[in-house]
């Protein structure tokens, strides 16, 4: 069963800086693209970044493209999620999420998901 772990969040004043980890069991990063999204209350999934597991290209889409960068660290088994200049509108929780396929476009649905770990952008 593949499981992915998050971690790095918490509370955060504007302008600052995050570093999110996904980590990894029973899977391998050549093998999965690894995607990071976000929800707040109120609103809609939102996909943020993608790594593939093929050539390790990297996408980012949305609001945070240009402050939001994904990368991995293969002997580490896992993917971050570096997150700079963070406004309050960026408080959700992040997720991050495998498949054989980068999935952040709308209409699709990756494999596996983790459980999340929030992120607060507050004074």
């Amino acid at each position: 069963q593949v499981q992915l772990v998050e971690s790095g969040g918490g509370l955060v004043q504007p302008g600052g800086s995050l570093n999110l980890s996904c980590t990894g069991s029973n899977f391998k990063l050549d093998y999965y693209a690894i995607a990071w999204f976000r929800q707040a209350p109120g609103r809609e999934r939102e996909g943020l970044a993608c790594i593939s597991g093929a050539d390790g290209k990297t996408y980012g889409v949305g609001s945070t493209k240009g402050r939001f960068t994904i990368s991995r660290d293969n002997e580490k088994n896992t993917v971050y999620l570096q997150m700079n200049s963070l406004k309050p509108e960026d408080t959700a929780i992040y997720y991050c999420a495998a498949d054989p396929l980068c999935g952040i476009w709308p209409g699709y649905a990756m494999e596996y998901w983790g459980k999340g770990t929030l992120v607060t952008v507050s004074s």
